[in-house]
């Protein structure tokens, strides 16, 4: 059973840094590209940004470019989003995510799917 599990979300003030994990079990987690997903309330999912199964490349999504980072430590089938300069639109559930191949930015390129941590940003 494939299993992601995130933790660090919370409540943060506009200007703030938070860093989320997401520890994955059931996979060889070295073998996986992973990506992390955020949905606002009443909109849709969107992806944030990726990560190749080595660590070698990364990809961020226009939004959150130059303030977030995403990195992973496969010793402990962990990856990590870094979140600076929070701003109140960064407020939503994130999502963690797996997959194996070609990164991908598209919520249905992953079949694997953590459970989600709230953030919330106030201004």
């Amino acid at each position: 059973q494939v299993l992601l599990v995130e933790t660090g979300g919370g409540l943060v003030q506009a200007g703030g840094s938070l860093r989320l994990s997401c520890a994955a079990s059931g996979i060889t987690f070295s073998l996986y590209q992973m990506g992390w997903f955020r949905q606002a309330p009443g909109k849709e999912r969107e992806f944030v940004a990726a990560i190749t199964s080595t660590g070698g490349s990364t990809y961020n999504s226009d939004s959150v470019k130059g303030r977030f980072t995403i990195y992973r430590d496969n010793a402990k089938n962990t990856v990590y989003l870094r979140m600076n300069s929070l701003k109140a639109e960064d407020t939503a559930d994130y999502y963690c995510a797996a997959r194996i191949g070609n990164l991908r930015v598209g919520v249905n390129g992953y079949p694997y799917w953590g459970q989600g941590t709230q953030v919330t940003v106030s201004s």
